[in-house]
C-alpha cells in the first residue's frame, strides 16, 4: 500500500485515495466482490474511533492492511466453508501460446486455484505475492508470528503446486 503522508489527510480523504487498493485486497482473500466491500466497510467502521491516534503513526497503513485482511477472515467465517468453488477447467497443453486471451485465462485459473486455499493461508499469499509484504509483514496483518505465515505461505504454495499437476495430468 501507498503511503499517503501522515498528518495532511482527515478520514474521508485517506479513504478516498486508500479505498480502492483496500477493496482490491480484500476481493484477493475473500474472492467476492460483495463479501470484499462489506470487508472493508467493517474494517473502516473499526478504524474510525481511532483514527486521530492512527493519522500521524508511521503504522498506519499497516494497521489499516491488518484491519481489512480480519474482516476478510472474519467475513469468510461467517459466510461458512460451503460456498462452491468452480471445477477449474483444463488449460491448453502448448507450451507458448501467442494469443494473449491466455494470459488472462491462466490468471482466472490461479485465482481460481487460489480461491479453494484455506482463508488464513489466501490471505498469506495475497499478501506476499500480490502486496509484495515480507514475511514478517505478512505476520503482521494476520496477527501471527512470521514464522506462522512462511508456514501459510508454504502450505498454499505446495497445495496449489500439487493441483496444478493433477491438472495437468488430467489433459
Amino acid at each position: 500500500m501507498a503511503a499517503v503522508p501522515n498528518g495532511e489527510l482527515g478520514f474521508e480523504g485517506f479513504i478516498r485515495i486508500s479505498s480502492d487498493r483496500l477493496l482490491r485486497l480484500a476481493f484477493l482473500v475473500t474472492g467476492n466482490w460483495d463479501d470484499a466491500r462489506d470487508a472493508v466497510q467493517d474494517a473502516l467502521e473499526g478504524v474510525l474511533p481511532r483514527w486521530s491516534r492512527l493519522a500521524d503513526s508511521d503504522k498506519r497503513d499497516a494497521y489499516v492492511r491488518r484491519c481489512v485482511v480480519n474482516a476478510c477472515l472474519a467475513t469468510i467465517r461467517r459466510r461458512g466453508r460451503s460456498r462452491p468453488v468452480a471445477e477449474p477447467q483444463l488449460l491448453p497443453q502448448a507450451k507458448v501460446q501467442a494469443d494473449p486471451a491466455w494470459a488472462i485465462v491462466n490468471a482466472d485459473e490461479a485465482w481460481r486455484l487460489c480461491a479453494s486455499l484455506p482463508a488464513p493461508q489466501r490471505a498469506a499469499v495475497v499478501l506476499r505475492f500480490y502486496q509484495d509484504l515480507s514475511f514478517a509483514e505478512v505476520g503482521a496483518a494476520l496477527g501471527c508470528p512470521e514464522a506462522t505465515a512462511r508456514s501459510h505461505v508454504h502450505r498454499a504454495l505446495a497445495t496449489l503446486r500439487v493441483r496444478l499437476e493433477e491438472g495437468q495430468s488430467d489433459g
